[in-house]
């Protein structure tokens, strides 16, 4: 069984994938927020954004290498599929990464995605850029308190587009903005009913 959680900044996805690995007993793949470029990222965009996307990339990679080697049970905090169709696509159509870097990273990127297992299920976590905001400031880590409201806006066009337009597997979507499965729990409950049927 292999779920994976998708959402932008904010919305919520290391509680989930923390919280139904604990309620599923699946094994959990946090996002490793210590990639060395990303205070540089966000000081510098345009000069930053191919390496940080690249390393985040091999990150992806070495865990689908840990997904196909282990086949336990696993739930994902965030994919690589985000990555490409949201992160990097917004960097290239913004003017933040060049065409050369763009294309450079989808011809990696094409490459990494055969050697991927798709997600039996996806949740996304649909956030109002408010409420992201209001969660980001909560967590306090120092590289994010300068992200811009537009930023966010963009980001989440993007995945709106990409969970109706590309993504071709099962979804599950909850409104982080009115499911607050911190304080109520009991709301995921239909969430882990699915994925448990899964196993």
């Amino acid at each position: 069984m292999y779920i994976a959680i998708a959402g932008n900044i904010g919305s919520g996805k290391t509680s989930l994938t923390e919280i139904l690995a604990r309620r599923t007993g699946a094994k959990a793949y946090y996002e490793d927020s210590d990639n060395p470029y990303i205070g540089d990222f966000y000081e510098d965009m345009n000069r930053w954004s191919f390496n940080l996307q690249i390393y985040f990339l091999g990150q992806r990679i070495r865990e689908a290498a840990s997904i196909l080697a282990e086949g336990e049970d696993l739930i994902q905090d965030r994919t690589i599929y985000e990555d490409a169709y949201i992160f990097a696509d917004n960097l290239h159509q913004s003017g933040l990464m060049s065409t050369r870097d763009f294309d450079t990273y989808m011809k990696i990127f094409n490459l990494a995605t055969h050697l991927i297992r798709t997600p039996d299920l996806l949740v996304y976590l649909r956030a109002s850029v408010p409420t992201l905001i209001h969660q980001i400031r909560k967590r306090g880590r120092a590289y994010e308190m300068n992200i811009m409201e537009e930023y966010l806006q963009r980001l989440n066009l993007k995945y709106e587009q990409w969970i109706k337009e590309i993504y071709p597997g099962p979804v599950e979507i909850i409104d982080v903005d009115t499911t607050d499965f911190i304080e109520h729990p009991e709301l995921l409950d239909p969430l882990v009913e699915r994925i448990r049927a899964l196993k």
